[in-house]
């Protein structure tokens, strides 16, 4: 039996990876799956994360939630899904804490790397789809939807966040593709599976 890929969608907010997980899951017959919150213990760690009226959550602190919240989505869903021969399609993986606890927050992104490579077992995407959006676009997708803890979060943050997806992009061209996600969703739906093609085959 072949082994499962292992893809992943990062971005920024509004990016929109949750559409185009979702819609590439379903064209690959994949497990569909999301960090943080991929399992029922995940969720309840992603309701303190998310919440608004959590205000005195240290970043270290945060750092760790995600990364316990990584171990247990490793060991309960990804890896047996890839070994039982699934292709597992996540929104969102490992590559957010750099981004967002290491560029976003300013925490050391190697100690994040070592803490983050011991979670998961050095589990890291095959593929990574990168969604990048212009600001303009990423604020007018923001406007109706309730924010969440880090949505709230102010427009430098998400500025460091955005630089550091780019920055890891721009370093392992090998595992990443960068997708411009600034056009229609059929547009975005189409690069997106050509990448899946080309770099895996599938």
């Amino acid at each position: 039996m072949e082994r499962g890929r292992y893809i992943a969608f990062e971005g920024a907010e509004g990016c929109g990876k949750s559409t185009h997980a979702a819609r590439l899951a379903a064209e690959l017959g994949a497990v569909l799956t999301r960090e943080t919150g991929g399992t029922a213990i995940g969720a309840r760690i992603r309701a303190i994360l998310h919440d608004t009226d959590v205000t005195d959550l240290t970043d270290r602190a945060e750092a760790l939630l995600t990364a316990a919240d990584r171990a247990q989505h490793l060991d309960e869903v990804v890896r047996p899904a890839l070994a039982a021969g699934r292709h597992v399609v996540s929104d969102r993986s490992v590559h957010s804490t750099l981004a967002y606890q290491g560029h976003g927050r300013g925490l050391d992104v190697d100690d994040l790397r070592r803490i983050n490579a011991w979670a998961i077992a050095d589990t890291w995407p095959e593929l990574v789809l990168f969604l990048d959006v212009d600001p303009a676009v990423q604020t007018a997708r923001m406007r109706h939807r309730e924010l969440d803890r880090f949505e709230r979060e102010s427009e430098a943050f998400h500025v460091r966040v955005r630089d550091g997806f780019a920055t890891m992009a721009a370093a392992d061209p090998a595992h990443w593709v960068t997708v411009d996600a600034n056009g229609t969703l059929d547009d975005v739906s189409t690069a997106v599976r050509r990448a899946v093609h080309d770099r895996l085959g599938i």
